[in-house]
């Protein structure tokens, strides 16, 4: 009788140890398509960010004088903005 608790404790433990090593390599599949998945995002991000520069650059190289006249309107509303706020103190 003892020889058979012991044989079912072992297995019990047996299945534990294999259900913990299932349920560890499934988290560990997990992160690992996560991480993944963020890296995609990462790469994808940097395409967009490097693509919208490129296109910002050839636009201002085809139209210089409308970004001339569109920075110094905007630094001029800015400036009074900033005028306002103060006042407004």
């Amino acid at each position: 009788m003892a020889q058979s608790v012991l044989e079912r404790t072992g297995e019990q433990i047996a299945e534990s140890a294999r259900k913990a090593s299932r349920a560890t390599s499934a988290v560990a599949d997990a992160i690992e398509d996560g991480v993944e998945a963020a890296r995609r995002v990462a790469k994808q991000g940097g395409d967009a960010a490097e693509e919208f520069i490129d296109d910002t650059t050839k636009r201002l190289q085809r139209h210089p004088v409308e970004t001339i006249v569109t920075t110094f309107a905007v630094g001029i509303a800015t400036g009074i903005l900033i005028g306002w706020m103060i006042k407004r103190r």
